[in-house]
């Protein structure tokens, strides 16, 4: 293992020898704009966030609630190209040295070209990519251009996921897994499910990748309780919302850094 890979289980391992979970971040390549999605990244990461998931907009989302809906609709009527979601990782990863994935349904990354994305993401200072609707069975393809980048594969996991489908999943994927702390599509809750402390220990007892849990922390107290159960809290509705909650960008913006930084104090709680 070397490079950007290593960037990203380094960085969950320092976290972890530190006694806390690492903050992962996500937010929409192009929303609202190109350079202001670039800029919101920045100031997460500046805010002490440790991994940044960087969402290529899709027309189509099966996983992603309102929030993200919104948000990937303005990115998409401004014209947004996987070109500028590659742009978005080089600069970040350029600007702060933090790991950096790309979020993505598969029919783009398909339609792209597995191997050209690969090539791509990986000459942007990418770490990886998180797949949530691709099957494990179907995944050979992406697996071996991953591998060939040095670029982690995350494999998305629900509560409804049986013993056997955890430990399927887990083999397959590299960097860490992400475990869905729900049922549904993304959004903030008044309160993280249970269920997702119950699928982290099922995931433990079947992989020894670090278990990253997302989909419903909204806050500093959710995620501290996430944090005490999970080697990562991933958090995106919550800070898109900021954004679009806001009457300009620079009030969305210190909206934006300031719920980050409580995030993060969350997490080292």
């Amino acid at each position: 293992m070397s490079g950007n890979l290593r960037l990203l289980t380094g960085t969950l391992a320092r976290a972890k020898r530190d006694g806390r979970a690492a903050l992962v971040t996500y937010h929409p390549a192009g929303f609202p704009t190109v350079d202001d999605g670039i800029a919101a990244i920045l100031a997460t990461l500046d805010a002490g966030a440790d991994v940044v998931e960087v969402g290529l907009p899709h027309s189509d989302p099966v996983l992603d609630g309102p929030v993200i809906q919104t948000a990937d609709d303005i990115a998409l009527r401004g014209g947004v190209r996987i070109a500028d979601v590659l742009r978005t990782v080089r600069e970040v990863h350029a600007a702060t040295g933090k790991p950096v994935l790309v979020m993505s349904y598969w029919n783009p990354v398909s339609r792209y070209g597995v191997e050209r994305f690969a090539r791509e993401l990986a000459e942007a200072g990418g770490a990886g990519c998180v797949l949530p609707d691709l099957p494990v069975p179907e995944s050979a393809p992406w697996r071996r251009a991953a591998a060939e980048h040095d670029l982690a594969t995350v494999f998305v996991v629900a509560p409804s996921s049986t013993d056997a489908q955890l430990a399927e999943t887990a083999a397959a994927g590299t960097g860490f897994v992400y475990a869905s702390a729900l049922m549904g599509v993304t959004g903030t809750r008044d309160s993280v499910d249970e269920a997702a402390a119950v699928l982290a220990g099922r995931l433990r007892a079947v992989t020894d990748l670090p278990v990253c849990v997302g989909m419903g922390v909204a806050n500093a107290r959710q995620a501290a309780h996430v944090a005490g159960f999970a080697d990562g809290v991933i958090v995106g509705s919550a800070l898109v919302g900021t954004l679009l909650d806001a009457d300009d960008q620079t009030e969305g913006r210190i909206a934006l850094t300031r719920l980050a930084g409580e995030l993060a104090a969350g997490v080292r709680a």
